[in-house]
């Protein structure tokens, strides 16, 4: 695990220099050590976080003849194998890190290589002979890559704020990013809040020639669900069972102790029950046992999985007072205050471990999200004719709040109107209404319009779940789950997103195992009851809640809020008189806005930060 960065082209005048501030910036990366090549048309530099052959998987790395080098951020847990069909081949090898295993599956395999490869990973490869760049990120974006074309040079880097110290690269907001922004909570482009700047996005790579004005890209891998397969449940409890265990273990390769990430929930006790390290750890908000506090049901499943477990109570005031460093590590503004959560999460296990595994990934790809169970609660009512739904839905939108109001606005639309994804914050209208300054950006369902046309005639509940694996598992849990365990010099690791094993089984669910009588996840909950108790097992999700409704009308959060929305972000690209309303209709409990306050109040302080010369943490 580490950082890497470098560019490639017409830059000659101080490269070392340049390189090295480029490396200082994502230094949190890889402490351990930091290598770089500046040699021919390529600087290439990098950041290491030492976790497998700790003695010589030192990068950037050549090829035998020297005309070949790479970086590379992740792990490669099939190296083993590989490595033994490429010295068959006739590769000689002078590591036993997995970084060497790229490098020569390059040169046997060219592109073909990625689908041979199990794990997570963002890497370059330099080809000095054919004065040609490859690049490749892994299959559902678990390592982040980013990129730009800046006075003739291919600049890239694992973060953003690595390409931002390169000369010549102004900082200019993307305000479609923006806008987008205000509906997803999360940046859902492939052009980043900064203009120029890219993200590769999951299962691509790209090849850039010298002298060539833009990069050429192709996807290699998506994550489509596909016809189910015919099983019993019994079969199908047996199969994610031994999938899941198959991944673990694979997971589990390194050369350093590994820790677990632990909720009170199915997913991370599934796989903690599945581990075979020692520690575990949870935060949680409020006193033990609150709704924002999972750390007593965390500490009893780490006594099932006869883990140490180590829980630790978030203070508001230490909250707030985090964000602005949360925001500087995102790269980009994230409205999840759960991101705050997994920081501090993060800084915790950091002080003992160098490496986690995590949960991340099993409610997009086995049905976890309640609200997958929405097109079954709609289903009768749906069978009214339309016409007549939409008057209902018009009559209720006049009306106060009453509980059946949300479900007959719902059940007027079609899913492809009603569901973007887990989060829905503005509208089109609303957030055209709170811009100074509208874009020509599309609304929502337009952005994502191609991508329901590729899901036509799956069910509803597979077709929210197929947007979730391509735009909210990357852009929003994948991106906070790296951002945030890097800023702590930690590697995360992700089981159930692997692709050989657990993904293609979990591809073919038929929707009664994802969903039945209201129960989520339903045939992971039966793999887990074998290995956990039903308390567990069978226990809502609740992720690391944030009590930000609350914390947001305490005097602190009021303030807090008060000074960003009088900042300059919110004076340049916000209707003041909109924004005020909706704070006093939350102070005021009139109404919960705060999701809407909060995705907005990051925004603001996420500008103050890179555009208006805020704090630079390091």
């Amino acid at each position: 695990m580490c950082g890497i960065c470098g560019f490639v082209g017409a830059q000659r005048g101080k490269r070392e220099d340049i390189l090295e501030e480029m490396m200082e910036a994502i230094r949190h990366r890889g402490p351990d050590d930091g290598g770089s090549r500046i040699k021919g048309d390529a600087a290439l530099g990098f950041r290491r976080l030492s976790i497998i052959d700790l003695e010589n998987g030192a990068q950037p790395m050549e090829n035998e003849a020297g005309d070949k080098a790479l970086v590379f951020n992740g792990e490669i847990y099939n190296y083993r194998a590989l490595r033994k069909e490429l010295a068959e081949a006739g590769h000689v090898f002078a590591t036993y890190s997995d970084t060497e295993v790229l490098i020569h599956g390059y040169e046997e395999w060219g592109e073909q290589m990625l689908g041979r490869l199990r794990g997570m990973f963002a890497f370059v490869i330099w080809d000095e002979g054919k004065k040609e760049l490859f690049a490749a990120r892994d299959f559902f974006g678990i390592k982040p890559l980013h990129y730009a074309m800046i006075g003739g040079n291919f600049v890239f880097a694992s973060e953003i704020k690595s390409i931002l110290r390169f000369p010549g690269c102004g900082k200019r907001l993307n305000e479609e990013a923006l806008e987008q922004y205000l509906s997803f909570q999360y940046s859902v482009l492939e052009e980043t809040f900064f203009k120029g700047i890219y993200r590769l996005q999951p299962g691509s790579f790209l090849r850039w020639r010298v002298g060539e004005d833009a990069p050429e890209i192709w996807s290699y891998f998506e994550p489509s669900l596909a016809a189910p397969w015919e099983k019993s449940e019994e079969e199908w409890t047996e199969a994610v069972d031994r999938a899941i265990k198959g991944s673990a273990e694979a997971h589990s390769i390194a050369d350093v102790e590994i820790g677990v990430f632990l909720s009170g929930g199915v997913d991370s006790g599934l796989i903690a029950s599945e581990f075979e390290g020692k520690k575990a750890y949870t935060v949680g908000f409020g006193q033990e046992g609150g709704k924002y506090n999972e750390i007593s049901w965390a500490r009893r499943t780490a006594g099932e999985c006869h883990l140490e477990h180590r829980g630790r109570q978030i203070r508001e005031e230490e909250f707030w007072e985090a964000v602005p460093e949360v925001l500087y590590y995102m790269d980009e503004p994230l409205g999840d205050a759960s991101a705050v959560a997994l920081y501090f999460l993060a800084g915790e296990a950091s002080k003992d471990v160098k490496v986690v595994v995590s949960g991340e990934g099993a409610d997009e790809l086995f049905g976890g999200y309640r609200i997958y169970c929405e097109p079954e609660a709609l289903r009768l009512y749906q069978r009214l004719p339309l016409k007549l739904r939409k008057i209902l839905a018009r009559l209720a939108g006049h009306l106060p709040n009453w509980k059946g109001k949300h479900f007959l606005i719902r059940g007027s639309k079609s899913v492809e109107e009603r569901f973007i994804g887990n989060a829905n914050i503005f509208s089109y209208k609303e957030r055209r209404e709170l811009l100074r300054v509208p874009t020509a950006a599309p609304g929502p369902g337009n952005l994502l319009g191609m991508d329901y046309g590729r899901s036509r005639g799956m069910p509803d509940a597979d077709r929210m779940q197929d947007i979730d694996l391509r735009y909210w598992l990357p852009g929003d849990i994948l991106q906070k789950a790296d951002r945030m365990s890097m800023a702590n010099s930690l590697e995360v690791r992700v089981p159930f997103l692997d692709r050989e094993g657990v993904f293609a089984l979990a591809r073919r669910l038929p929707s009664d195992m994802k969903q039945k009588d209201g129960t989520t996840k339903y045939i992971l909950r039966k793999a887990a009851s074998r290995h956990l108790d039903l308390a567990t097992s069978g226990r809502p999700k609740l992720g690391f809640p944030v009590p930000i409704c609350h914390w947001m009308r305490s005097k602190e959060g009021e303030k807090r809020l008060r000074e960003a929305f009088g900042g300059e972000a919110s004076r340049l690209y916000f209707r003041q008189e909109k924004l005020e309303g909706l704070l006093e209709e939350h102070l005021l409990k009139r109404r919960d806005n705060s999701r809407k306050l909060w995705v907005v109040f990051c925004f603001c302080v996420w500008y103050e930060i890179y555009f208006c010369g805020g704090e630079v943490y390091k």
